[in-house]
């Protein structure tokens, strides 16, 4: 793909954003959201090959980096818009922004979520005291009933990423990984709407003007990409990113990103996946598909980065319970370290337990043990034996699969 830097222009005039509106945003919203920290990852730079840093936005108070422009945005309302309330539309991490921050400053708020919004943003939300509308199979459905519920009842309309305000809220986060990180050569930044990375790109290119600003999108959602490079890739399906699964991205944002954005990644689910586990078991932290994004793209394609100094921004943490489970159950599986194993043996006492002997000596762990007899096609005196296993590594699970097999076992992997 043909880098953007070839017509990128350093001169940031004519941006419905500025620098100084980002420094005004810093102060407005300070002691009221979290600085978070911008750390040195060893582990994750010696498997990439590069020196990173993560800037842990999921610390916020709502696990999220849009608390910042909800907050600079919910600051500029008059008295009179305070008192007749707010309403946003939002997959998630603005609405519980819009909420907490509307709640604090005494402000009604009511937040459109589309169906299929994952439960634990769509509860958090409700408990940060905001009226909760869920409806609209998309964002951009939700974003009508939204705008029209407003005009209905005289609110003012927080846009989660088309709005300078908070464009330049979320531009904060690139004043404070600069600040703590000035050596920094690439920042990987996620993109749904677009607020996060054109707010960071106007902070980033206006202190460091030689910085990569490299964005990131799930394949399934390559809307900013499709605007920027005139494609038509599909926009569609569920995926585990549904923090930046958006179809349109904003018109004000789209214009910054063309400018000062250098090139913009696509990642799989499989990648998101993996990245999703690997800051869980390395670094401890809970990320959500969205925020882990620009770890995909690192660890997809690490020698892009070979021997530079890489941040990330982990955008949030809001993932539900059930489905980390779900992605570390299946990132074992890909790794080779659980596994589901099929086997016909004779229906005879005995088997069952020369096959656990067998599994035991190669050192493999049986997690869960299955006897199929009656839904399968095998002769009347055989039965389906189904095993899920737990190996080291995908080398240990081949030697209990040759030890099964030299052992008269048809074992195979389904």
């Amino acid at each position: 793909m043909a880098e953007l830097s070839q017509t990128l222009s350093s001169d940031l005039g004519g941006l419905p954003v500025v620098p100084a509106d980002i420094h005004a945003a810093a102060e407005t919203i300070r002691g009221a959201v979290v600085e978070t920290p911008c750390s040195y990852s060893r582990t994750l730079s010696n498997i990439c090959g590069c020196d990173i840093w993560l800037k842990f936005e999921n610390l916020q108070f709502t696990s999220s980096f849009k608390e910042r422009g909800a907050l600079n945005r919910l600051k500029a309302l008059t008295p009179e818009e305070r008192a007749r309330g707010v309403v946003a539309m939002s997959a998630g991490n603005h609405a519980q922004g819009v909420a907490y921050h509307a709640k604090r400053l005494g402000i009604p708020a009511t937040i459109v979520m589309p169906v299929g919004t994952p439960m634990v943003k769509v509860e958090n939300t409700r408990h940060h005291g905001a009226e909760v509308v869920v409806t609209g199979a998309t964002l951009e459905e939700a974003a009508a009933y939204a705008r029209s519920h407003g005009e209905v009842h005289g609110m003012i309309f927080v846009h989660p990423y088309d709005d300078p305000l908070v464009i330049a809220g979320q531009g904060t986060v690139g004043l404070e990984i600069l600040e703590a990180v000035p050596e920094l050569d690439t920042l990987v930044v996620p993109i749904g709407g677009g607020g996060l990375i054109s707010g960071i790109a106007i902070a980033a290119k206006s202190i460091k003007p030689s910085l990569r600003i490299l964005g990131v999108e799930a394949w399934l959602y390559p809307s900013m990409y499709n605007a920027i490079h005139d494609g038509n890739l599909p926009a569609r399906g569920d995926t585990l990113a549904e923090g930046i699964a958006v179809k349109s991205p904003g018109k004000i944002t789209t214009e910054i990103v063309r400018r000062l954005v250098d090139d913009i990644a696509l990642v799989n689910e499989a990648e998101l996946e993996r990245a999703v586990a690997t800051l869980i078991s390395i670094e401890k932290t809970v990320v959500e598909g969205a925020g882990a994004a620009g770890l995909a793209a690192l660890m997809s394609d690490p020698s892009r980065f070979a021997g530079q100094k890489v941040g990330l921004v982990l955008s949030g943490g809001n993932i539900d319970t059930r489905l980390i489970a779900s992605v570390l159950t299946r990132e074992l599986a890909r790794e080779g370290r659980l596994t589901q194993l099929s086997l016909d043996i004779p229906d005879r006492p005995g088997q069952l337990a020369a096959v656990a002997a067998l599994l035991a000596e190669a050192g493999a762990n049986i997690i869960e043990v299955s006897h199929q007899r009656t839904f399968s096609d095998l002769p009347a005196k055989a039965t389906l034996l189904q095993l899920v296993i737990e190996t080291r590594d995908s080398a240990h699970l081949d030697e209990v699969m040759a030890k099964l097999g030299a052992s008269g076992l048809s074992a195979r992997c389904t």
